[in-house]
């Protein structure tokens, strides 16, 4: 899908008035501006990093009711069961809840159901099948629960109470349970709807300190300090691509501060084992490197490979795991790439379905671990909404994503008398369907993107923070800039554009020698080193650009740090 380029023109008096509060560069008020960080107190509160700044827990609806009911299980010594989901948040929320609780003497054990067998969060089987043998007394769910009716219904006739933590989009009525905290409820006024499922996890863990904190019972174990959790708040937060301003920006900003440092056995293993240097650990390195291999385990076996590690206390155990998770990791991308090239043959096959406004496709053959990872691709490729479907006999599953503009949960509600079950966000969603009626829904969801989508099918924009030529690329800039880390969902890592670029050497680079390691510069200005990952045939023996679109960046190399553009997009001169 083609895009367009549109370089971003901030109001000026806005930027001059940035530039002077923060006696900082133009380029830097420019950046702030683009981002909508214009106020006094929006720049305090984006560069602030403290706690004190954060909403308080008991602002969050149920929290109350939560806390009295998890302290009582603790003195009395009921068993406790943490139920979590099996994409990294619920993994990273699962772990955190497990060690506060352990930290705090409570009997808890922590469980993640498999992702194919047993599908998501909690079901009317968990407590027949795993509970009621179990003898667990409280159930305490993370990033999932709020459409879990029927299991609460049977976890209450068996006795057993549930406490629901979640931040996932609620439909219809909440369940009855001993308290569902979930930002994203009607009628919670917190203001914490952008938190991550980890995120909600780690308000109830400091709100449940400071009870035990007031009813003495740290007087004889020591009290957890909580920024200590904040790596594993971090590594859920940017995997599931949430906004990073307010609390999410100062937990993972804190959380990158504990990774660096080393603190947890099983970080620390996954971060040797994906090839980087755990000092210089940034929130891409989560997003591309880190959660892609905790990921692995859940999409192509069983998620509690990643709680093993996280709660790792042995280093050759915990080498050991990160291993089989890069290898899982592999054999992903293997499968991944078999299912985008039959996708594409389908789709050069059918030109005619790139005229409509979404896609929808099922297949037999398809891997329901990998659907997700799939259709994100698909987004990107084709700027579309997207579902995809691996076909079953009976009751069909599926993922979706979504582009800006298009409400995708929403979209699905609206397709929900086609649909046995469904629940997510409106950039992403899960789904199952009776196999027979694919194409009806198919048909309403369509017509649905057509109605109620803010797109045209028009090419994506891409846009560019500013115009940049070589000369302000300084170690001052790029370290003025990494005070706008961390980058993802909300805070974009600055993109930039500059003109007639010269190539002054290249090399062929990686396994399949696709990516492209240069020299570049204007004129007489210094050159800078560069890199371009899958670069096009025609583009390689490029020698010069017309316009080269990039971020800029540090590279850490053996103690030393070099400035780095990584290209993004080029103009080669028309020959």
């Amino acid at each position: 899908m083609e895009k367009n380029w549109k370089i971003l023109e901030p109001d000026a008096r806005t930027v001059n008035e940035i530039r002077r509060s923060l006696k900082c560069s133009p380029i830097i008020a420019t950046l702030l501006a683009n981002r909508h960080i214009a106020s006094g107190k929006e720049i305090s509160a984006f560069f602030s990093n403290t706690f004190t700044t954060i909403r308080p827990p008991f602002c969050l609806k149920d929290m109350a009711a939560a806390i009295d009911r998890i302290c009582r299980a603790i003195k009395v010594g009921e068993k406790i069961l943490i139920f979590g989901d099996y994409d990294v948040d619920g993994i990273t929320a699962t772990v955190l809840l497990y060690q506060f609780l352990t930290d705090a003497g409570a009997a808890v054990t922590p469980y993640i159901p498999h992702r194919i067998s047993e599908g998501y969060s909690l079901q009317s089987r968990h407590i027949t099948e795993k509970m009621i043998p179990g003898d667990i007394d409280l159930i305490i769910t993370v990033d999932c629960g709020s459409s879990g009716h029927d299991a609460i219904e049977s976890a209450k006739a068996a006795g057993i109470d549930v406490i629901i933590t979640d931040h996932h989009a609620i439909s219809g009525d909440l369940p009855r349970a001993v308290a569902v905290i979930n930002p994203k409820r009607p009628d919670c006024s917190s203001g914490l709807a952008d938190l991550a499922g980890v995120g909600v996890a780690f308000y109830l863990v400091m709100a449940l300190r400071k009870q035990l904190r007031d009813d003495h019972h740290w007087k004889n174990r020591p009290e957890p300090n909580l920024r200590q959790y904040c790596d594993l708040v971090a590594l859920g937060t940017i995997a599931d691509v949430v906004p990073l301003w307010d609390e999410n920006r100062i937990f993972v900003t804190h959380g990158l501060d504990v990774m660096r440092a080393g603190n947890r056995v099983g970080i620390n293993a996954l971060v040797k084992a994906s090839g980087l240097d755990r000092a210089f650990i940034d929130s891409e390195d989560i997003a591309f490197r880190l959660a892609p291999r905790l990921n692995a385990a859940g999409r192509l076996s069983h998620a509690d490979m990643g709680v093993s590690l996280l709660t790792a206390g042995d280093e050759d155990a915990a080498d050991q795991i990160a291993g089989d998770l890069c290898k899982k990791n592999f054999t992903r991308q293997l499968i991944e790439k078999e299912m985008l090239t039959d996708i594409d043959r389908y789709v050069n096959d059918h030109p005619e379905f790139l005229q409509k406004r979404s896609i929808v496709l099922a297949h037999p053959g398809w891997h329901i671990g990998l659907l997700g990872i799939i259709a994100s691709r698909m987004t990107e490729r084709y700027v579309k909404p997207v579902v995809l479907f691996s076909k079953q006999s009976g009751v069909s599953r599926g993922s979706a994503r979504s582009i800006p503009g298009f409400d995708l949960y929403q979209g699905l509600e609206r397709c929900s008398n086609t649909l046995e079950a469904f629940g997510g966000h409106p950039m992403a969603a899960g789904l199952s369907i009776k196999t027979g009626v694919i194409d009806q829904f198919q048909k309403i969801f369509e017509k649905t993107v057509r109605d109620f989508s803010s797109g045209d099918g028009l090419p994506q924009t891409l846009s560019i923070d500013f115009e940049l030529d070589f000369h302000h690329i300084t170690d001052r800039f790029i370290d003025d800039m990494t005070r706008l880390q961390p980058y993802g969902a909300g805070n974009r890592e600055p993109l930039f554009l500059a003109r007639d670029v010269k190539v002054f050497y290249s090399a062929r680079i990686g396994k399949d020698k696709c990516h492209k390691r240069m020299r570049v510069g204007q004129l007489s200005e210094k050159a800078v080193n560069a890199i371009q990952f899958n670069v096009s045939p025609e583009h390689f023996e490029a020698d010069a650009f017309d316009c080269m679109i990039f971020h800029l960046r540090w590279n850490h190399y053996k103690g030393r740090k070099t400035a780095q553009i990584i290209v993004k997009e080029v103009e080669i001169p028309a020959r």
